[in-house]
């Protein structure tokens, strides 16, 4: 071929990166790194790689954050070279600066001049006529019931609910979305190996949901949120009844693929939820989230066991407690779980489905019952390092509403121990007295495992006659929606899926929960203390206001020496105020 002539092909055109001027810095860190032979660059290129999968653009390094790989050290990199840029082309420098890459992309139409040899006249127009197809493309809607109709629609429900942490995991979204969707989310139809889970992969393409972290969290994109709006508005208003004097244009078959979004009544009906309460959507929500259950006779009560109560440590003092729980006939499940060491479900029991190679999914509540189990020697390690007052921490916010705490004597090992016998004694004491929760005490794992037994079979009996409502955590709180009552017996319980993600350890947590953590670090700080602080003063922020209006010093000192908690609303004292008070507002090292 001649050198002036530009051998002309199909190309697939390379999609754009939102954030290429951060994408061209990270490929330059790696670079350098690579160079040089340092481990580094392997950080770098998963950052990368995080990086072209995320459809949105970024302000600055800080908002990198939420992205899988990201951590502190890159982000402040980021940062810096952005005030770099900025110092050097301008405060109003844009961000979305072409790379190489999108530079090659951009220069290909110019080889297309009259220069070209007339053999290649035709490809322009053809080009052209790609160009007018793509912007007549119609916009995306899924089709109605399908997976990525019901997984927009409650992702857009989830966000509306009061205190909604913007996301959720996929067992959550699959659960809740579930009734909106006439496939199954988790089983493949008989000769197919596609679920309606597949749909959330096109979702993620055509930019209406993102996928971020590890485990992954979803969550609606601004395109996303708008049309899950329309959706929801659009299905508001079917369920009104069928809306009169449609034009023919409406009532034709054109356009029958794509759902009509335009409809007149949309603008009342977002004045009608303009004008509706926060409280008002969240008990709608509540209807919704508790419009299954499961009646006496449709579930079985099932044992879980925490993995790490079968696995590492003592194996053979672990294996005894499966092979016992085996002996005496306990039906138990063996899963993660986020808080505690054993609890009880209400699996509902399924039929396999001729043809499926496994059985569907059966839903599962979590009963009010939960264990954390403590031999003397882990009691006197999680007295030490923290971790005991977190544990009850964690167990009193769990939403479980009869917490025990299962202590094993172990004979004369408590004599060995770091801490005194004495100590322990009292902290299990302070445990039941103080903190409210049930306390049994086994000498061994057998009289462990006794003790699980009959828990078992006294919550099956319990439970036999019950109709279990789901109820939702949110809703907490809300006396006016109460579980309707039947001929049976009736109790509301949350989801296992629900209530395991709430329990994440390290999951995002508000100011007001790192308040609380904070407070419990300091000697004398309860769980009750903490809490009854809270209720004033919510945040750091609002009680270093608190301490601002204060006229004196000796003011300051005593601002939370009144304050009411516990079950007998003791005061809380001089003492603990100043100690309070001089952890947040002495400048310096602390004396």
């Amino acid at each position: 071929m001649p050198p002036d002539q530009v051998r002309l092909g199909r190309k697939r055109p390379v999609p754009s990166c939102p954030n290429p001027l951060f994408l061209q810095w990270l490929t330059e860190l790696r670079d350098h790194a690579k160079e040089k032979g340092l481990k580094t660059q392997y950080v770098y290129q998963k950052a990368i790689n995080s990086l072209k999968k995320y459809p949105l653009p970024l302000k600055n390094g800080k908002e990198a954050k939420i992205l899988q790989n990201f951590g502190d050290g890159i982000c402040k990199i980021l940062d810096e070279r952005l005030q770099k840029h900025c110092l050097e082309n301008g405060s109003n420098a844009p961000i979305l600066l072409a790379t190489s890459c999108n530079k090659r992309i951009m220069a290909e139409p110019c080889k297309h001049t009259p220069g070209v040899s007339n053999g290649h006249k035709k490809q322009p127009q053809k080009e052209v006529q790609k160009k007018n197809k793509t912007k007549k493309k119609r916009e995306y809607v899924p089709l109605k019931r399908s997976g990525g109709y019901a997984a927009l629609l409650t992702l857009y429900r989830h966000a509306q609910m009061p205190g909604s942490k913007g996301f959720m995991f996929r067992n959550e979204l699959q659960t809740e979305a579930q009734p909106l969707c006439d496939k199954s989310f988790t089983v493949p139809d008989l000769g197919s190996k596609y679920t309606a889970w597949s749909s959330v992969s096109t979702l993620i393409q055509k930019d209406l949901l993102v996928k971020t972290h590890s485990p992954a969290r979803y969550s609606l994109t601004e395109h996303g949120l708008a049309l899950a709006e329309k959706l929801d508005s659009e299905e508001r208003v079917i369920d009104k009844g069928p809306v009169e004097d449609k034009s023919e244009e409406e009532s034709s078959g054109d356009g029958a693929d794509v759902v009509d979004l335009t409809l007149e009544e949309e603008e009342d009906d977002k004045a009608v939820k303009e004008s509706c309460s926060r409280r008002y959507q969240t008990l709608e929500m509540g209807r919704r989230a508790m419009s299954w259950h499961l009646l006496p006779g449709s579930y079985d009560i099932v044992l879980c066991v925490d993995f790490i109560e079968t696995t590492g440590g003592s194996s053979a003092r672990k294996q005894e407690l499966v092979k016992e729980l085996q002996r005496n006939g306990v039906t138990f499940d063996v899963r993660k779980l986020n808080v505690g060491d054993f609890l009880w479900v209400a699996r509902e029991k399924v039929t396999p489905v001729p043809g499926q190679l496994r059985p569907p999914v059966g839903k599962e509540l979590v009963l009010d019952h939960i264990i954390e189990r403590k031999r003397m020697d882990d009691l006197c390690g999680s007295i030490i390092d923290g971790r005991f007052r977190e544990q009850k921490f964690r167990l009193k916010r769990c939403g479980l509403r009869k917490p025990i705490y299962l202590v094993e004597e172990c004979g004369s090992t408590a004599a060995h121990l770091s801490l005194p016998e004495s100590t322990l004694q009292q902290a299990i004491v302070n445990t039941q007295v103080v903190d409210g929760f049930f306390v049994k005490r086994v000498q061994d794992v057998k009289e462990s495992t006794a003790y699980l037994t009959i828990m078992t079979r006294y919550l099956q009996k319990l439970y036999q006659n019950c109709t279990l409502f789901c109820r939702s955590r949110e809703l907490e709180g809300y006396g006016e929606y109460e579980v309707p009552q039947t001929e049976n017996h009736s109790c509301s319980l949350m989801s296992f899926t629900e209530f395991n993600h709430g329990a994440i350890k390290n999951k995002c947590q508000t100011v007001r929960e790192v308040f609380a953590r904070q407070l419990m670090q300091i000697s004398g700080v309860s769980g009750d203390k903490a809490a009854a602080i809270l209720e004033l003063y919510g945040t750091v922020s609002s009680l270093l206001k608190a301490y601002d209006q204060c006229s004196s010093e000796t003011e300051k000192e005593k601002l939370l020496s009144s304050i009411k908690y516990g079950k007998l609303k003791r005061n809380l004292g001089p003492a603990l105020s100043r100690t309070i008070y001089q952890l947040y507002c002495t400048h310096g090292p602390l004396s």
